[in-house]
């Protein structure tokens, strides 16, 4: 029976890493460094990151186009790390870097639990212009797809703008989505944090509130549209509502994307953040 609490610190909060990201992370890379950046470029700093920063994570995602190969052969990822495999395929749109994302049921996921994978992530995309059943349909043939795999699953439920460019209350749909999706089985819910923390923690608090309310089992806030130094205070808000961590990577990592030495910077910058997010869980979950 796959096990959440694999992917857990002794505290039993989740403190996880992500790198799994694809196009957004060549758009960050690119306007960071001012060139054009490669696909091998990608895999490089996915590889360094996962390198310095796993041994101060309980768990990575990783995902299989740009990095999965290279994390895995290059034994990048500390062995008190547990790897979580992204299991969704991306397809752009206009001004959008993820347009659709869908159950990638064309890897070999018996392949990737031998090389280590002791989770899976779906990336759900919801609009409130698009068919409610096709998410709760998918969302259930990928937490099936899990059991039946005996590996942990996390999905990704992110609101999104409508199709067909309507105007809509996106804040309003990470609530939704959670009443949506978030009795569905999946082992772990990763949401986005209420209002991106820009709101008082008053109302971030009481917006965590109503997801715990509305999610079955353990969630996880991820960094993304967050300031990075807001992070910490959103994930120890999270937390004190009901969250049991994070699984965030931008908050971490961002910033050192355009160094001179991205090693170094690592080291002396992204570290330290993860240390200190690690620690704000472990003072903040609500055991």
């Amino acid at each position: 029976m796959s096990d959440p609490t694999t992917l857990a610190r002794p505290s039993g909060g989740f403190a996880m890493l992500a790198v799994d990201q694809r196009e957004a992370l060549r758009d960050m890379m690119s306007r960071a460094r001012s060139t054009d950046i490669s696909d091998a470029d990608m895999t490089e700093f996915k590889v360094a990151a996962t390198r310095a920063l796993t041994p101060y994570a309980s768990a990575v995602l990783v995902d299989t186009e740009f990095a999965w190969d290279a994390v895995v052969e290059q034994n990048a990822v500390a062995s008190s790390c547990s790897l979580i495999a992204a299991a969704d395929r991306f397809v752009a749109g206009e001004n959008e870097f993820v347009r659709e994302s869908t159950f990638d049921t064309s890897l070999d996921y018996e392949a990737l639990k031998r090389q280590g994978a002791k989770a899976l992530k779906l990336l759900v995309l919801w609009r409130e212009d698009q068919d409610p059943q096709s998410r709760v349909d998918e969302v259930r043939a990928f937490v099936d797809a899990c059991r039946e795999l005996d590996l942990v699953s996390i999905i990704e439920p992110v609101s999104r703008g409508r199709w067909d460019g309507e105007p809509t209350d996106v804040e309003a749909g990470v609530l939704a989505a959670a009443k949506e999706l978030g009795d569905l089985g999946a082992d772990i819910y990763k949401a986005e944090v209420p209002f991106k923390a820009a709101e008082s923690d008053d109302r971030v608090y009481d917006a965590c509130r109503e997801l715990t309310d509305s999610i079955n089992g353990p969630w996880v806030v991820l960094s993304s549209g967050v300031n990075a130094e807001r992070f910490p205070d959103a994930v120890a808000i999270a937390c004190r509502a009901g969250a049991s961590g994070f699984l965030a990577g931008r908050a971490v990592w961002a910033s050192v994307l355009g160094a001179e030495s991205v090693d170094d910077e690592l080291r002396t910058v992204s570290i330290p953040r993860l240390e200190r997010l690690g620690a704000i869980v472990d003072e903040n979950i609500r055991n």
